[in-house]
């Protein structure tokens, strides 16, 4: 059982830091190769990378201060952790999830921690506004993992107060 156990948190913890690798190797890529605001054409009509230091929090909402949204992603970390913790260790894709989750929240924070805002770059220009990287497709791939998690075995569902 406990071996059980730490293999599933090994689990949560791979993809989360493989979540941390893949983002971190793409945003130094663009960092060292792009100027702010430069944008290439990746695949035309649908997909350029585009360089912006994104200070402010998800769409642009938040304010731009790096301890207010670190703040805020340690809290909502915390939240999905207490929420979704008993079901993590019964469910591969509540593990994959939340690790892709905690690996993108920790890939936001470092560059927060480093540059003081977040290095974005994908940019799918003629069907989404906002330009993001891969820790944003990360939490947003795990949020969507986690919904269906829960609507396809309702024990997946956050932790209800009796």
């Amino acid at each position: 059982m406990f071996r059980r156990q730490r293999s599933d948190t090994l689990q949560l913890f791979l993809v989360a830091a493989l979540v941390v690798a893949a983002d971190q190797l793409s945003k130094r890529y663009i960092a060292t190769h792009f100027m702010p605001g430069e944008s290439r054409l990746v695949v035309p009509g649908l997909l350029r990378w585009t360089y912006e230091q994104n200070q402010h929090g998800a769409f642009g909402l938040f304010g731009d201060s790096p301890v207010l949204l670190i703040a805020m992603a340690a809290v909502v970390l915390a939240i999905f952790w207490y929420s979704f913790r008993d079901q993590a260790r019964s469910s591969r894709t509540v593990r994959i999830a939340f690790g892709m989750i905690l690996g993108g929240a920790i890939g936001n924070i470092v560059d927060r921690l480093h540059y003081r805002y977040v290095i974005d770059f994908i940019d799918f220009y003629r069907i989404w506004p906002n330009i993001f990287d891969v820790a944003d497709s990360c939490i947003t791939i795990g949020v969507i993992l986690l919904i269906l998690a829960s609507l396809a075995n309702p024990r997946v569902s956050p932790r209800r107060r009796a």
